[in-house]
């Protein structure tokens, strides 16, 4: 039986389950396969690698593996350029958007809530998933390993946190998208009103929103007037209350 080393750095260490973490890896095999099948057989999909490098040499997914070799695994880099190295995946390019699994709809209402472009079904499968990514170009969220290992989701993120409001704060820190926040963009504002609710559009909130109107304001209070991330946390904090119900 052959056999290679492999680590994990940064975040993926916390990806690997608890008696992996922090150590050096052997992985023994018969028949020669790629990397990326070695890499996604400790539970780390492919979407969370930024860079690999076997016996220092950077390399890309379809690698084979050879006796002995050394594999460094690294997550996606979010402010150092590594364009001198082999690219695991082509650059995402373009406005950020999302398709999120059947599990993470209150997640999606938020994201929409800020203003993202936000797939979401409940009844979607997981062939379904990972086209409508692979297609047009969407990060799928979702918190299923196996799912992000399709070899066709080119763009995805495993969501680590189980709490809706914990899980937005952590995609707008994962892709940097505190400054691209518009709240309401995208999604209309529901109003409960004495006697009834009413759908309203954000253009109109501002100026017909009537005296006896109870919001999730709380929330929205906190990001109109700034997009900056201890503002955001800030009034995740102050609306738990009310609009965080879990």
């Amino acid at each position: 039986m052959h056999k290679v080393y492999l680590r994990f750095y940064a975040e993926l260490d916390e990806v690997l389950s608890p008696t992996k973490r922090g150590s050096c890896l052997v992985h023994g095999f018969d028949t020669t396969g790629s990397v990326k099948d070695v890499i996604e057989a400790f539970g780390v999909p492919h979407t969370e690698i930024g860079l690999i490098l076997i016996n220092g040499k950077s390399v890309d997914f379809s690698c084979l593996l050879n006796e002995g070799d050394r594999i460094s695994v690294y997550p996606i880099f979010r402010s150092l350029e590594i364009n001198a190295f082999t690219c695991v995946r082509p650059a995402f390019k373009g406005e950020r958007r999302f398709v999120l699994d059947t599990h993470l709809g209150r997640l999606a209402a938020y994201l929409r809530m800020l203003g993202f472009d936000s797939l979401y079904r409940s009844d979607y499968h997981d062939e379904e998933l990972a086209r409508i990514s692979g297609n047009q170009q969407r990060t799928l969220l979702t918190r299923d390993r196996g799912l992000l290992k399709l070899g066709i989701v080119i763009h995805g993120y495993l969501v680590r946190e189980a709490y809706p409001r914990h899980q937005m704060i952590e995609v707008l820190s994962r892709f940097d998208l505190f400054a691209s926040i518009s709240p309401f963009r995208r999604s209309p504002l529901q109003c409960t009103v004495a006697g009834g609710s009413e759908r309203i559009d954000s253009k109109s909130f501002a100026t017909k929103r009537p005296s006896n109107t109870t919001t999730s304001s709380t929330f929205a209070a906190g990001v109109i007037e700034s997009t900056g991330k201890d503002r955001i946390i800030s009034a995740c904090k102050a609306s738990s209350a009310t609009l965080f119900r879990e």
